[in-house]
């Protein structure tokens, strides 16, 4: 009985009657997070974490493990559809400045993507190619540029002197765990949500203009999760190795170093930022506050505020914003030569600078009016 009222008060949401296809990114996110979780707990009774059997064992699930290159298709592209969406859902919390009308939601999204990152991460290292061995060497060692700490950090990480069993083991475990506190916090984001109700285009949270979410945005939704569905099923069909690196497909080899180690394309901007410093630390500090500065907006954005819709000089500086991040993401995949070295570092500072003018664009456009 409690059950049927819960699911009676969530599809009588009061939902703004305006909102449009980019507030359909929360629930897709839920279901490409529901295929994870479904597609990661079947192929974790096939995986084995050693370093020696780790490859093999993912052949085997390809190969030998019925519907199993199934399971590992969508976990693996459906990773790299999740991050799709979860950019789209923050750029446009950033387009419609859903921090300022929401900051506990917004914060706990931002976590969310944090631990979304690092759960990819873990889960990038577990099939121990080639890519995947030096990703994690790479990647892991740069908490030795933190001072005194630094190299007890790394071991401790590694649970060694450099990357190995003991390091998969962990890599392993945390990968399962991480959803899972991922899955506490999109519980914790929709409480919050639902203390305030959804944002709207034009920036106010009146509730004269809402209707019970329920069939209105419910059908909107099925018909986003049966569009995306099908672009998944499309891509682990057609183009199933599209997003993976082709060093992946060789077992990992500490002796041999590939000629261009990068990450997964959804961590190339913050990986371009990171290497356009030329210090090891503050390249580190620099790739971090690329993500945490996502927690300040909230903290930026005092006094008045324009919506975005009727502020030209927010639209513009978040389109640049915008093309910044796709720049970097193309910088990140480059080799570390010039001039994509002399091009990372204007962008870099650019990319921080554009959160600051996103913060003023409100009092310009407020003293010029």
């Amino acid at each position: 009985m409690r059950k049927i009222k819960i699911i009676e008060s969530l599809s009588a949401l009061p939902s703004p009657v305006n909102i449009s296809v980019w507030w359909s990114g929360g629930s897709l996110l839920g279901m490409m997070l529901g295929i994870q979780l479904i597609t990661g707990l079947f192929l974790s009774m096939h995986y084995v974490a050693d370093t020696s059997l780790a490859f093999d064992s993912v052949t085997h699930i390809m190969r030998d493990v019925p519907m199993g290159w199934v399971f590992r298709l969508f976990h693996a592209n459906g990773a790299s559809f999740f991050f799709i969406f979860l950019y789209l859902h923050v750029g446009r919390g950033l387009y419609y400045q859903s921090y300022i009308l929401q900051p506990k939601t917004w914060m706990a999204g931002v976590t969310i993507f944090l631990l979304s990152m690092a759960a990819a991460f873990l889960g990038y290292v577990l099939p121990w190619g080639q890519m995947s061995f030096w990703g994690a060497t790479v990647i892991t060692n740069l908490l030795s540029a933190i001072p005194y700490w630094g190299e007890i950090l790394v071991q401790w990480v590694w649970g060694g002197f450099s990357v190995g069993q003991a390091t998969l083991n962990r890599f392993f475990s945390l990968h399962f765990l991480v959803p899972f506190v991922i899955l506490v916090m999109v519980l914790l984001h929709l409480v919050f949500l639902h203390e305030k109700g959804s944002s709207n285009p034009l920036g106010h949270n009146f509730h004269i203009n809402k209707i019970a979410f329920h069939p209105y945005f419910t059908y909107k939704d099925l018909v986003g999760f049966v569009l995306v569905f099908s672009l998944l099923i499309f891509m682990c069909s057609f183009y199933p190795f599209y997003l993976s690196d082709p060093e992946n497909f060789m077992n990992a080899n500490p002796m041999v170093t590939p000629t261009h180690i990068q990450p997964e394309w959804y961590f190339l901007f913050a990986y371009a930022i990171l290497r356009s410093i030329p210090s090891k630390l503050g390249g580190v500090i620099a790739l971090a506050m690329s993500l945490l500065i996502l927690y300040f907006l909230p903290f930026l954005h005092l006094g008045k505020s324009i919506p975005s819709s009727f502020n030209i000089f927010y639209q513009v500086n978040f389109w640049i914003l915008v093309v910044i991040f796709i720049l970097l993401t193309w910088l990140g995949a480059c080799p570390i030569e010039d001039p994509y070295l002399s091009l990372a570092f204007p962008l870099t500072v650019w990319y921080f600078l554009s959160y600051f003018f996103l913060a003023f664009s409100n009092k310009l456009n407020f003293f010029i009016s």
